[in-house]
């Protein structure tokens, strides 16, 4: 495909794929038919950058389909003074449209190979303000040893489908900060849109969709007597 393609499958992704799903924000809309997803995407899959769905990534990942990521933008409504915590960064798209609404971004990524691929995607970007660290955000013992990951943050996005947030990722997020998570298991999960207030939360489920469960979750341990 040339760069004229991909021009536009991306106009008509917008305008077929994510407006008519309720994703109304021009600033959001502007911003993705601004950026060239096709340059995070694996060079065997680059046809299929504007799909409606899960383009498949190294080490058996996939990225978030547009749909996804457009919701999860237009829910935060970031307003650019913000600190991002990401756990997933995958190649980095999603990683990239957060830092050009955010003041700065750190993001988590499991997978080594993912995660060098994804700072490369995001150094040929130009992007100055997000800092990819390798690491498994589901170890609360390694999360709370990594300086990158000193709290608090204004919004946290959990790019897999998880049961629940898990309380170590909580506690980074300061009062007032919002948490977009997918809530459940694969085949089916809803993104939700937290926002904490004091001790309580508002809680917003915006759709089901399907997706990978996250990875790196420790096993429960269960005694035998």
């Amino acid at each position: 495909m040339t760069v004229t393609d991909f021009e536009a499958a991306r106009h008509n992704m917008v305008g077929n794929q994510i407006r008519c799903c309720k994703v109304l924000d021009e600033a959001t809309l502007e911003l993705i038919e601004s950026m060239p997803r096709e340059n995070f995407v694996p060079e065997h899959v680059k046809s299929l950058a504007y799909m409606e769905g899960h383009v498949p990534l190294p080490c058996n990942q996939e990225m978030l389909s547009p749909l996804q990521e457009a919701s999860i933008l237009q829910a935060l409504m970031l307003d650019g003074s913000e600190r991002v915590l990401e756990i997933g960064a995958g190649t980095g798209f999603l990683t990239a449209l957060l830092a050009m609404q955010a003041r700065s971004v750190v993001s988590c990524e499991i997978h080594e190979e993912l995660a060098k691929l994804a700072k490369k995607n995001i150094a040929n970007h130009g992007l100055e303000n997000v800092e990819i660290v390798h690491i498994n955000a589901m170890d609360a013992d390694a999360v709370a040893a990594c300086s990158e990951l000193k709290g608090p943050f204004d919004a946290i996005v959990v790019g897999a489908a998880l049961m629940e947030v898990p309380p170590h990722i909580v506690s980074m997020l300061k009062d007032g900060g919002q948490v977009m998570a997918f809530i459940g298991t694969n085949p089916a999960a809803s993104l939700v849109h937290f926002v904490k207030n004091g001790s309580s939360w508002q809680r917003t489920s915006l759709f089901e969709t399907l997706l990978q469960d996250i990875e790196g979750v420790p096993e429960k341990r269960e005694f035998v007597f």
